[in-house]
């Protein structure tokens, strides 16, 4: 019996590799597989070496977490060296501590895949060595990876973007409308201000200014706000409380729909991040903003590989969406952008043009077929050197 060891480090991770045990099982029912994970990968029957929840940490609350992300990297060399020894490791993502991992499984003669690439085209380049050195084969969900990675001599291969099979379809707008109690006779705009503390802190105030900017220049415009399901009430309220009694501009907050608001909004406002991704699959016109402390800002600035923040342009390879950043991320900028987006047809029509190409330039591929098949290849291939 072959055996399969996956590593995740958060939520996201779990369900893509959910996705892949689900198609490795079809092509191999008798392989073994064991994880550290979440309830998704249990939920296809995987057994959990641990749980990855404490992983998922950021800031001071990482740092206090580095002496058990220390351990846990310690048990699970020793486990799959001495124990479990699998066939093949397959690493999701977390690049912090996936490459150490394969630091030392390289080490003691374990042979590591890697399925989406940490962002070394954003920041950190020099990950791509320890990458060469350590990883069989990685497989990247961006074309523009791979061919990052073979012009440094990385065996690499592009398998698609889970979201081209993932991603809910065949909204209907009428329904979405007539169930949020929203006017179909005005436009709507989608805000999305992030899903992590530090982003709305920071992009609330000028997301809500924004708004209130647009409402000068048309009341013909209405706007939802999708608060991200990790977001605590409170946070969004401290904003929004205060702005809609002063302003008397109504925002409506939309929980567990951002797929829907996307796909109906007329034009979007939105913290960069995949659902930028998203919102381009949609090919729903937006805008992107993005403010940090300043020396995060910097550093970003000092890293970064590729002059582009948002995955449309970075897919594109050229500006098809204005992104404003920290000291451009200004209201007056985004609201322009998004009157622009709203009521000049040709600049309209030229955005979701656009944004339909990024779609053909990712293709057809379904990531976790075309990774299950590839991991199923090497086992095979394991199979008859014995």
């Amino acid at each position: 019996m072959k055996k399969l060891f996956i590593v995740t480090g958060e939520h996201s991770g779990d369900i893509h590799a959910s996705y892949i045990v689900r198609e490795i099982k079809k092509l191999n029912p008798h392989v073994k597989i064991e994880a550290i994970g979440g309830k998704s990968l249990e939920a296809e029957g995987v057994k959990l070496f641990s749980d990855h929840s404490k992983m998922a940490v950021v800031g001071l609350d990482a740092f206090k977490s580095l002496f058990s992300h220390i351990k846990l990297g310690q048990n699970l060399v020793n486990y799959l060296t001495t124990e479990y020894q699998p066939d093949l490791v397959l690493l999701i993502d977390y690049g912090g501590f996936n490459l150490r991992l394969a630091k030392e499984l390289k080490k003691r003669g374990i042979e590591i895949f890697y399925y989406i690439s940490p962002q070394v085209w954003a920041s950190r380049k020099g990950r791509i060595n320890k990458v060469k050195k350590y990883v069989t084969k990685m497989m990247t969900i961006f074309p523009f990876e791979e061919k990052l990675y073979k012009e440094k001599g990385v065996n690499a291969e592009y398998v698609g973007h889970p979201l081209i099979s993932q991603l809910p379809q065949n909204f209907d707008r009428e329904e979405f409308i007539k169930q949020n109690n929203i006017d179909p006779n005005n436009k709507i705009v989608g805000v999305f201000p992030g899903s992590r503390k530090m982003e709305i802190n920071y992009l609330m105030p000028i997301f809500l200014e924004s708004v209130k900017q647009i409402h000068q220049h048309s009341k013909k415009v209405q706007f939802c706000l999708g608060q991200a399901p990790n977001i605590e009430d409170k946070l969004i309220n401290k904003y929004l409380d205060d702005f809609t009694k002063k302003e008397n501009i109504e925002i409506k907050v939309l929980k567990n729909q951002n797929h829907a608001l996307l796909s109906s909004s007329d034009a979007v406002i939105l913290a960069s991040g995949t659902i930028t991704l998203e919102a381009a699959m949609y090919t729903t016109p937006m805008v992107i903003s993005y403010k940090a402390p300043s020396l995060a800002y910097y550093l970003y600035l000092l890293l970064r590989y590729i002059k582009f923040i948002s995955l449309p342009n970075i897919i594109a390879g050229k500006k098809i969406v204005e992104e404003f950043l920290q000291h451009r991320a200004k209201p007056e900028l985004i609201s322009q952008e998004v009157l622009g987006l709203l009521y000049n047809s040709e600049k309209r029509e030229q955005m979701v043009h656009e944004l339909g190409q990024i779609q053909n330039t990712l293709g057809e591929k379904v990531a976790s077929k075309e990774v299950a098949k590839i991991l199923n290849k090497q086992l095979s291939k394991k199979r008859k050197k014995k």
